[in-house]
């Protein structure tokens, strides 16, 4: 029988976590979860199984890229797990546990604001992350939750979302500048359940329920740093999705869809339109995202009875190398 080092030249490499960046062809052992991998070019995008969280939850936030990336909050926890590729990490817990909150950041500088408290508290509260641990820092001037959240650590973006019972679904818009927020100008459409992605110079936001409980919205906002234009529609209408990207590459997965209620649906822009793609495994909606159009993380979220879940999983972009697990069968 002939051997792979007969053929390639080199024995099978020994790897503690799966290398951040495979080629084509590459072949490697997972020392850690004791499975052979290898990587393979993809014709259209695909989502592939990640390592679970330790916690299930929804209505988490989510900072940073697909192989390292920090998932925190949820289901009114204060639990922050890291991501390395492979698998979740239990970390230092938020200063105050909420779900719906905006997130924003990598995994080594993370933001995360506002959300909500048990029963239905609007929270202004803004937490950084340094690595290590969360401090509080200045509060968002409008206590709301289920907005979009997007950016950098020192540079991010709350926008829309639902404020306190009375006050409904709101239109603010408000900027983090490393030290404080500022009120600046409004979505044309007040959502709640929205998704963002981008930065506060070029964002993007998408989706969400235009009244408590709808309609479902497919609207489309692009930011250009000083105001929102509305732009082409998602194909379908559906709050509480996630997304990943930026403002001219973008994915959009996930959601409340009629059919089914815990949508797959994964959708793809380009700058200008949106265009579906391949499903996720696990329809599911109040997930969480991060990540870039060509190689995004989708955790958590709910799925129905039994409730809230702890599935993972890594979306890869046409061309890029695919990571697959070789078996016996």
């Amino acid at each position: 029988m002939t051997k792979y080092k007969e053929i390639k030249g080199t024995q099978i490499e020994v790897l503690a976590s799966d290398p951040s960046n495979p080629v084509e062809g590459q072949v490697w052992y997972n020392s850690t979860s004791n499975v052979l991998k290898g990587a393979a070019a993809t014709t259209v995008g695909a989502w592939a199984t990640g390592g679970a969280l330790n916690t299930a939850r929804s209505e988490m936030a989510g900072a940073g890229i697909q192989t390292a990336a920090l998932g925190f909050a949820g289901s009114a926890s204060a639990d922050t797990e890291s991501y390395n590729g492979t698998a979740w990490t239990e970390v230092n817990n938020l200063t105050t546990g909420r779900a719906a909150l905006g997130g924003a950041g990598i995994q080594t500088a993370a933001l995360g604001f506002g959300g909500k408290t048990p029963p239905n508290n609007k929270q202004t509260i803004t937490e950084s992350w340094n690595g290590t641990s969360w401090t509080e820092v200045a509060d968002l001037n409008l206590a709301r939750s289920s907005a979009a959240g997007f950016g950098l650590q020192t540079a991010a973006i709350y926008a829309s979302g639902v404020a306190e019972p009375g006050t409904g679904q709101v239109r603010n818009t408000e900027t983090w500048n490393g030290s404080a927020w500022t009120e600046v100008n409004d979505v044309n459409t007040a959502r709640e359940s929205v998704a963002g992605i981008g930065l506060t110079t070029a964002g993007l936001i998408f989706g969400g329920y235009q009244a408590s409980g709808g309609p479902k919205s497919a609207l489309t906002e692009s930011w250009n740093g000083s105001s929102w234009t509305e732009v082409a529609d998602l194909n379908a209408a559906r709050p509480a999705l996630a997304g990943a990207g930026t403002q001219s590459e973008g994915l959009a997965f996930g959601g409340n869809d009629p059919t089914p209620s815990f949508s797959a649906l994964t959708e793809s822009w380009n700058g200008s339109s949106w265009t579906e793609i391949g499903d996720l495994n696990v329809g599911r909606e109040s997930i969480a995202g991060t990540g870039t159009q060509t190689s995004a993380l989708a955790f958590g979220g709910y799925v129905g009875p039994p409730g809230v879940t702890t599935a993972t999983e890594e979306f890869t972009g046409a061309g890029s190398p695919l990571v697959q697990t070789f078996t016996d069968s």
